[in-house]
């Protein structure tokens, strides 16, 4: 993939420039040094300091991946971004699922992925990730920011760590493997950890995800327990 990356100075969401402001080629990157409005999955929002840090957005059209298989996108964008972070940092990165990067129990990187389908193909497909690189201080109710910064006591450069990142994706977007990569990754697969959902706190081990990015948990009484994006919380 040969990304063509425009630079902007100031944005309310990199994701929405890209779906209302570019008409060109794709693939293409929109990076911007700040964003008024950045979002993640939901209603939740990112901070991040103006130059500090990486907040940006890939368009791509994803042919070879059919629409039922949508969660792949979310695999090697997660897999690309831990394996990035890996070079700058001395432990290693988790995901958590679906698609938060941690390191230990801090978040580092969220993101928020749209597809646009058009029958069972992907028409078009938007990535957005926020990467804490650089900011020193999070000021936010955010419970476990956590950068590049705060974990080497280094700066890193961001244009490097793009470029970093774009070839780690391209390279993550043809592995066979990805799937079984991204299950290796998950932050606490196979420990017992609390989680809530709807009928309140509860203690189950995270077993897998299936192909479509539901959740696997089996909670202490044996049971199996399948959860959608949103409908089960992780107990920090």
């Amino acid at each position: 993939m040969n990304f063509d990356i425009i630079h902007i100075e100031e944005t309310d969401s990199t994701n929405r420039w890209l779906k209302e402001c570019h008409k060109g080629v794709d693939p293409i990157v929109a990076w911007a040094e700040y964003q008024t409005a950045g979002k993640g999955c939901g209603s939740n929002s990112w901070e991040s300091e103006r130059g500090k840090n990486l907040t940006f957005s890939l368009l791509i059209h994803p042919e070879e991946i059919p629409a039922n298989e949508q969660f792949r996108i979310t695999e090697i964008t997660s897999v690309a971004l831990c394996e990035t972070l890996e070079r700058y940092l001395d432990e290693k990165a988790g995901i958590k699922w679906p698609n938060d990067i941690y390191v230990g129990d801090k978040k580092i990187c969220g993101m928020l992925i749209e597809n646009q389908l058009q029958g069972s193909k992907i028409k078009s497909c938007i990535i957005g990730i926020g990467l804490n690189v650089n900011q020193q201080q999070f000021l936010s109710d955010a419970p476990n920011p956590v950068s590049i910064l705060q974990l080497t006591g280094k700066e890193t450069d961001r244009k490097e760590l793009l470029s970093r990142f774009l070839s780690a994706f391209e390279e993550a977007y043809y592995r066979k493997t990805i799937s079984s990569a991204y299950r290796e990754r998950l932050f606490r697969r196979g420990k017992e950890s609390g989680y809530r959902d709807d009928t309140g706190d509860f203690t189950a081990t995270l077993t897998d995800v299936t192909p479509d990015g539901r959740l696997v948990l089996q909670d202490t009484n044996g049971q199996e327990r399948l959860y959608a994006f949103k409908e089960v919380q992780f107990i920090i």
